[in-house]
């Protein structure tokens, strides 16, 4: 199958235009409209009804465009890994990450990204409520959790060590935990959706972080928010060490339970479908946050 013929098919689907079309890919009307009906032919199907006033999609040609615009992705990629095809990379590149990792660590980084990558779009969905990334047709995400699901490809960020902190304020009132059971008689912050967190420590010891067995009266679904209120006494939380290490170095958060780790294998995943073909789009933002993010760590 001629791939510029389909190429020529995806930009008429999406302008509903052939001539215009044609002349994005420098053909005359009549050579566009030529190959087109060569490559209704080849596939046996109708893929745009035309008339004297329009052009519209047909049925035949709505189901197609999906496979076509794969295709195209497919050659592009294939192309990339061959280090051909066009020196700029261009594209929308429809990216989700955690909001509060997204503004500590990737929003900055944008200005520098697009800068390099003149032909590429982002499109970012910011939040720390959990979605689906294939159902939400994204290219690539950044998860912050043990990585379990088969139907996704996967490079590892970094490490996502988490600790469990409280403000000087809330210590100094309600007491410093010396073992796990003690966390049953403080203020514990809940993340909406998280399960208990097993503790292991120095000595073998175990316990468990599980604020809603501990009667915890605050649930939040945003990381920010979380370091927020812990940081105005309202308990004990679970945090990651790249929110909190600037706190807890200037000593605005404390460790609590210090030589305790929490068991849950967490790293941070740049993640993609395995269906999807990784476009050039797509590894240019994975280099480049790796380049940024992975050789060195500002928390660690």
């Amino acid at each position: 199958m001629d791939t510029e013929s389909v190429r020529l098919f995806v930009l008429a689907a999406e302008k509903l235009n052939i001539s215009a079309a044609g002349r994005t890919l420098g053909m005359a009307p009549a050579v566009a409209s030529a190959r087109l009906a060569k490559l209704e032919t080849t596939l046996g199907a109708d893929l745009l009804h035309r008339s004297t006033r329009k052009v519209v999609l047909s049925l035949e040609g709505a189901e197609f465009l999906p496979y076509a615009r794969e295709i195209l992705a497919q050659e592009s990629a294939a192309r990339a890994a061959l280090g051909l095809g066009r020196p700029t990379v261009s594209g929308t590149v429809r990216f989700a990450a955690s909001s509060t990792f997204a503004q500590l660590y990737i929003a900055p980084l944008l200005p520098e990204f697009l800068a390099r990558n003149p032909g590429i779009k982002l499109d970012l969905r910011l939040s720390d409520t959990p979605f689906d990334l294939i159902e939400g047709s994204f290219d690539l995400a950044l998860r912050n959790a043990a990585l379990d699901d088969s139907s996704l490809k996967c490079r590892k960020l970094a490490n996502d060590r988490r600790v469990l902190c409280a403000s000087p304020g809330y210590l100094d009132q309600h007491g410093i935990p010396r073992d796990p059971d003690d966390l049953a008689r403080h203020q514990l912050i809940g993340f909406r959706d998280s399960s208990p967190k097993q503790l292991i420590g120095s000595d073998g010891q175990t316990g468990l972080f599980d604020p809603r067995q501990a009667g915890g009266r605050l649930v939040l679904d945003d990381g920010l928010s979380q370091k927020v209120a812990t940081l105005a006494g309202a308990g004990i939380s679970m945090n990651s060490l790249w929110s909190i290490h600037r706190e807890l170095a200037d000593g605005t958060l404390l460790r609590v339970l210090p030589e305790y780790e929490i068991n849950d294998q967490s790293s941070l995943w740049l993640v993609y479908p395995k269906s999807n073909v990784l476009t050039a789009k797509v590894r240019t933002l994975i280099d480049f946050l790796l380049e940024k993010i992975a050789t060195s760590p500002a928390w660690t």
